[in-house]
C-alpha cells in the first residue's frame, strides 16, 4: 500500500513538473535589420545618382524616420507589442539595427508597426533617447516630431541649389501623418529559442515620390508644414517589406 502511494505521489510530482515545462515559454531576443534602397538600388547618401518616375535625377543627402510600437502576431493569433521607439538614420550603421527583447518563442506570421509617432508621446513634448531633439527631428515651433525626413538635390528642382526637402509629421486629423504599416509574412518565421533570429526590413526612398501621388521636383520641392504633408505619408505607408534571413552567429 506505501509502495502504491509513493508510486502516485511521484506521478503527481512528475506530473506537475511537465506541465510546468510544457506551459513556460522561453523568450528571445529579435533583430531586425533595416536596408534602405532606392527601387532595387542600396541607398547612397550624396554619391549615387536615382531617377523617380518622371525620370528626374536625384541624390539624397538625408534620410530619418521612426518605426515605434512593434506587434507580432504568431501563427495562433496571439499578439506580442513592444512600447519600443527606434531612429532609422541612413548615415548612422547602428541605427538600423532594431533589437527586440523577451520576443516568446514561437512562430510569426506578420509584423505591425507605427511609422511615426504617436500621439502620446507628441504630447509629451521634447524627450530623451531617440526621442531628443538633437537627433534634429523635433519641431520646436510645433511641438511635435518629424515622422520622416527626406532631404537631396535634383537638377529639376527649383529650390536655391535646386534642393528638395520632405520633412513629414502631423499627429492631429485632417494632416494626420501617423501611418500604420502592417507587413504579413509569405511564409511563417520562427523565433529560435537557441539564438537571437534576424529578419530584414527593407525600405523603398522611390515609394515615398509615388504611388498614389507622383513627385514631381520642379513642382514640388519642399514639404515642412502640413501642405502635402498627407500625400507624402500615403506614399511611404508602402514602401517597407520584410524577409526572413537566418541566425547571427
Amino acid at each position: 500500500m506505501k509502495k502504491i502511494l509513493l508510486l502516485s505521489s511521484f506521478m503527481a510530482i512528475l506530473w506537475v513538473a511537465m506541465s510546468f515545462s510544457v506551459c513556460k515559454t522561453s523568450k528571445e531576443k529579435l533583430m531586425i535589420d533595416v536596408y534602405n534602397f532606392v527601387g532595387d538600388d542600396m541607398l547612397r547618401l550624396d554619391t549615387v545618382t536615382y531617377k523617380n518616375e518622371l525620370g528626374q535625377s536625384f541624390t539624397v543627402t538625408n534620410f530619418k524616420y521612426y518605426i515605434s510600437n512593434i506587434t507580432l502576431k504568431n501563427t495562433n493569433g496571439k499578439e506580442y507589442k513592444t512600447n519600443t521607439y527606434f531612429l532609422v538614420d541612413e548615415a548612422d550603421a547602428a541605427s538600423k539595427e532594431l533589437t527586440l527583447n523577451d520576443i516568446p518563442d514561437g512562430t510569426y506570421s506578420s509584423v505591425e508597426f507605427t511609422l511615426g509617432i504617436d500621439s502620446l508621446h507628441n504630447c509629451n513634448g521634447a524627450q530623451t533617447g531617440v526621442l531628443d531633439p538633437v537627433n534634429g527631428m523635433f519641431w520646436a515651433w510645433n511641438s511635435g516630431y518629424v515622422f520622416l525626413k527626406l532631404e537631396g538635390k535634383s537638377p529639376a528642382s527649383l529650390s536655391p541649389g535646386h534642393i528638395f526637402e520632405y520633412h513629414i509629421g502631423g499627429y492631429k486629423s485632417p494632416n494626420n501623418c501617423i501611418r500604420k504599416i502592417n507587413l504579413t509574412f509569405d511564409h511563417s518565421f520562427a523565433v529560435n529559442e537557441n539564438e537571437p533570429n534576424i529578419w530584414v526590413l527593407r525600405a523603398d526612398v522611390s515609394e515615398i515620390l509615388k504611388t498614389p501621388e507622383t513627385i514631381d521636383f520642379s513642382k514640388l520641392s519642399s514639404v515642412t508644414d502640413f501642405h502635402h504633408a498627407t500625400e507624402i505619408a500615403d506614399n511611404y505607408k508602402d514602401m517597407f517589406d520584410i524577409t526572413h534571413v537566418g541566425y547571427k552567429k
